[in-house]
């Protein structure tokens, strides 16, 4: 079974210095029907303007994984991790805790940590998306990994980026979830076997994309239960997002 979430239907918070869709309840945004699907409890399609960020807050019990699809995000947290300098280019290198579009970080809250992520660049806006899964085990000590995947990597295919026990050289979150990402256009196309007694959950970041025969264009998603095969197909400058998920 399919079940559709258009991304004219996902809540919405404007900020001023931030613009956020929710996929799923969050913050001011609650929808007793949107709670979350199986482990998987956010994703925020958030983009933070030019000179601006998230300040120092904290976070307990969540395995929270950023993608960047713009910009880039700047990352510092109480464990040690990252730079408070301004973000390097390309060419000249990236300070450490820098996310650009290709990067996966994974950050367990665990027992407790503190961090702040900023967009440095004077002018151009950063576009990422902000996950939190549910952890395996509460009261784990906090970690931080980060791993790049080019485009290479993700082209008309299904690359492994999150995992629980880091397989094919993915990001280790602490869950019992997996997370795929991968780029189709035109003639590509990509099986995937399912788990029916799992749930698999397809965000489409953007572009258009047809799953098991569903036509989603970019921000909408789609829950899958009782599957036993996911088919990626139709693609127009998709990039997308497949997770495997806990009932």
């Amino acid at each position: 079974m399919l079940t559709l979430r258009k991304s004219a239907d996902r809540g919405f918070a404007d900020h001023g210095w931030l613009k956020s869709f929710h996929s799923f309840s969050f913050a001011d945004y609650h929808d007793p029907r949107h709670m979350g699907v199986g482990n998987l409890r956010v994703i925020n399609e958030d983009r933070i303007a030019p000179g601006t960020g998230f300040g120092t807050h904290g976070h307990r019990d969540m395995e929270i994984v950023s993608y960047v699809l713009d910009g880039a995000l700047a990352h510092k947290d109480s464990m040690g991790n990252g730079v408070p300098g301004s973000v390097g280019s390309a060419s000249s290198g990236k300070a450490a805790g820098v996310i650009e579009p290709g990067d996966v970080q994974r950050m367990s809250a665990g027992t407790g940590v503190q961090h702040s992520e900023f967009n440095h660049d004077p002018a151009r806006t950063t576009h990422f998306l902000q996950i939190w899964i549910l952890p395996r085990q509460r009261g784990i000590a906090p970690g931080y990994e980060q791993k790049r995947f080019d485009d290479a990597a993700k082209r008309g295919r299904l690359a492994l980026v999150a995992s629980e026990d880091g397989r094919e050289g993915s990001v280790t979150i602490h869950a019992d979830a997996s997370l795929r990402a991968g780029l189709f256009d035109g003639a590509e196309r990509a099986e995937l076997a399912l788990d029916p007694k799992r749930l698999a959950y397809v965000h489409l970041v953007r572009g258009r994309l047809a799953v098991n025969g569903q036509a989603l264009e970019g921000g909408d998603a789609v829950t899958v239960s009782g599957e036993q095969r996911l088919v990626l197909e139709g693609g127009k400058d998709a990039e997308v997002l497949v997770f495997d998920l806990a009932s």
